[in-house]
């Protein structure tokens, strides 16, 4: 079972998302205080983090960018997720490894986590 990290302050999309995710057979933690992410990547395994490019005063892709930093973590799969216009470029460019636009179809958000956590199985092997 893959462990996913959810980065998500906004409390009833976190929910869902996270649902959706178990259901569909992840081990999911839901983090709403952004700041913490590289401590919980430090602290415990994660084969995915998910994350919203705008959080409660700051901004996903610089979590992404220090994540990149972090030796023991860098090499951790990063998928963002916004509906900005743009954003795309903006998060790949900060590190993330994929990225998806808000709202998603259901179908697409599974098929992308199962494809973002398979290049990091590769990136890792």
């Amino acid at each position: 079972m893959d462990k996913i990290l959810l980065v998500e302050d906004d409390h009833n999309l976190g929910i869902m998302i996270c649902e959706l995710l178990e259901s569909n057979g992840h081990e999911v933690k839901l983090l709403r205080m952004a700041d913490k992410t590289v401590k919980n990547l430090l602290e415990d395994k994660f084969d995915l983090v998910v994350m919203d490019k705008l959080l409660s005063g700051m901004d996903g892709t610089s979590i992404c960018a220090e994540i990149r930093k972090t030796d023991t973590i860098s090499q951790t799969p990063i998928l963002m997720m916004s509906a900005l216009n743009g954003a795309r470029k903006i998060c790949i460019d900060a590190g993330a490894t994929d990225f998806i636009y808000k709202p998603f179809d259901i179908k697409d958000l599974f098929a992308i986590v199962k494809e973002t956590i398979g290049k990091g199985k590769v990136r890792n092997d």
